[in-house]
């Protein structure tokens, strides 16, 4: 087998640790699931059907390094003996007394050990029945989806994806909302006055502002609609042609 660190990236990052997989498939979407954030540690032990797994390659998708480098163990404490942090992703009660942490504070802990110099390990089950209370028992925490109750099964790879978006959203600086210009400025405010004085001049000539003592409320609610409208300069200079586009329409008729 390839050891690990022979094609891992060089970021520092929690080791996610398969148990007992049953489908190649399953391992290659896990694989595809944790490239997507920039996760490609990957530890198996003892996959059902041996591995390599050719099932696995096509499920990847692009992440076959991930594969390529998974470090393969015939038990659990042979996969996690080199970490001081362990978390087991289970939806069940197990009776156990131990932290159960939510995803998002799960790798929150998990980047700030790391950053400590730790070494972490996150266990997923096998995908008929999870983990065993046994592999549990070797964890230092769990990691507990507020799933539905009547629910709770996750799919390997789905539970795989879950992590690996907190760990990147607890690592990497995500923005809540984004515009995509398309190559578009922003109109300035000038931009948006002038429009707006076109806008109140051709009104005032066709009487829309009627009756007279009621001009001053309808301009100023033009006023604040255009304000808060957020334009492009694109968007200004349609909205100029579309008003001369109709005063022209009108001289004509």
């Amino acid at each position: 087998m390839v050891s690990e660190a022979s094609v891992v990236s060089e970021a520092r990052q929690p080791a996610f640790v398969l148990v007992r997989p049953q489908m190649g498939e399953n391992i290659g979407a896990a694989a595809r699931a944790m490239w997507n954030f920039g996760l490609d540690r990957m530890r198996l032990v003892a996959p059902r059907d041996g591995w390599p797994n050719p099932a696995s390659v096509a499920m990847a998708s692009g992440a076959g390094r991930l594969l390529d480098g998974a470090v393969l163990s015939d038990d659990l404490p042979g996969a996690i003996g080199d970490c001081d942090l362990v978390l087991a992703t289970t939806a069940r009660v197990r009776g156990l007394t131990k932290p159960v942490y939510s995803p998002e504070a799960a790798m929150r802990l998990a980047r700030d050990r790391i950053a400590a110099g730790g070494r972490v390990a996150v266990l997923f089950g096998p995908e008929r029945a999870g983990l065993e209370n046994t592999d549990v028992a070797q964890a230092n925490g769990i990691i507990s989806v507020p799933v539905n109750p009547e629910f709770p099964s996750l799919n390997l790879a789905q539970c795989v994806l879950l992590c690996a978006y907190e760990w990147r959203r607890a690592t990497q600086e995500v923005a809540d909302v984004t515009v995509e210009m398309a190559g578009a400025d922003w109109a300035s405010a000038i931009e948006v006055e002038k429009l707006a004085e076109h806008y109140e001049q051709r009104l005032e000539e066709a009487g829309f502002f009627f009756p007279d003592h009621k001009a001053p409320a309808m301009k100023l609610t033009l006023r604040n609609l255009w304000s808060r409208m957020p334009f492009t300069r694109e968007d200004v200079k349609t909205l100029h042609g579309v008003m001369r586009q109709m005063v022209r329409w009108k001289d004509r008729s």
